[in-house]
């Protein structure tokens, strides 16, 4: 069992259900030997503090694994913020917060020598697809037709077998894992220059807000952040955007979750990333939060984002 010391501080903003990989295991993240994921001991008795920064497309993921991760060991105290990819990984390297959540690899955000400080933990994959205004009638767009929205050469819904009505293009901020995550599958190794005039939003919960309000729109977002009622999830090149069809890459925009600690992490934290990746969480919160867990992929995305099968 884990013997743990640390201080308490409140917590604030807990909701939702978990993400994680069972069979892992923690042994890169630090020098002590972690209990076998999904027993009893992994998470008894954990006395901490533990913060973390990153993925909006996650964050209500890991807060609900906090939450319950809490209600278990009730000395131990999680707390953090969905600031951005690039921000989390930015932030556990530098050892202002002990987890860095990402949708990207942390090579293609940190130099190298930063990145291999870090050890990373694959905790669930999420879907991301395109989102139109809900007075948009066009429900499906190609790839191509994607780039040309985004990179700014298609600019009317006309162009596209929609409506007469100019496009208004969302995006998320530079350093977004979900922006990343979106261009690479759209835009391949190509740079987008493309700045729209609308102003980039900060967090997924931005778009969510944005895209309710604003006529004519198209933006981005992960599958556990779909909300009928303010826009429209499309097809792309005709697949629906649903985790089934992830599993095998036949909707190609998607993105392992990356939980990411220091070497030399302290137990606190090895215990909740340890829990992450056990059955408590795997077997029913991935699922219940709108992510795939790992182990159920057909295939893998490497930090190039190639693909190959298992």
């Amino acid at each position: 069992m884990f013997d743990y010391s640390c201080s308490r501080r409140s917590f604030l903003g807990l909701a939702g259900g978990v993400a994680a990989v069972a069979g892992l295991g923690l042994a890169g993240c630090g020098g002590s030997e972690a209990p076998a994921a999904g027993s009893a001991d992994a998470a008894a008795g954990v006395v901490g503090e533990v913060t973390y920064d990153g993925a909006s497309s996650f964050q209500a993921l890991v807060e609900a694994a906090a939450e319950q991760f809490m209600n278990e060991n009730p000395d131990c105290v999680i707390s953090g913020s969905g600031n951005g990819s690039g921000a989390g990984l930015t932030a556990v390297s530098s050892g202002t917060v002990t987890i860095g959540n990402s949708d990207v690899f942390a090579e293609t955000k940190l130099d190298a020598d930063a990145a291999a400080k870090l050890v990373d933990h694959e905790v669930a994959v999420v879907g991301m697809g395109p989102i139109v205004s809900k007075n948009v009638t066009v429900d499906d767009l190609t790839l191509e037709q994607l780039k040309g929205i985004f990179g700014g050469t298609i600019t009317n819904w006309s162009e596209v077998g929609g409506e007469d009505a100019e496009i208004v293009v969302v995006n998320r901020k530079e350093g977004s894992g979900t922006r990343a995550t979106f261009e690479a599958a759209v835009f391949g190794e190509e740079k987008n220059t493309y700045k729209p005039a609308q102003p980039e939003q900060d967090k997924s919960g931005d778009v969510q807000t944005l895209m309710g309000s604003t006529d004519n729109a198209i933006s981005y977002i992960d599958f556990s952040h779909f909300d009928d009622s303010k826009f429209t999830a499309i097809k792309v090149g005709g697949v629906e955007p649903a985790s089934e069809n992830v599993l095998d890459n036949s909707f190609p925009i998607w993105a392992t979750e990356h939980m990411y600690c220091a070497k030399d992490a302290d137990d606190a934290t090895k215990a909740f990333l340890e829990y992450m990746l056990s059955d408590d969480v795997q077997a029913e919160l991935v699922a219940e939060q709108g992510f795939i867990p790992v182990s159920k992929m057909a295939v893998v995305k490497d930090a190039n984002g190639v693909v190959t099968e298992k």
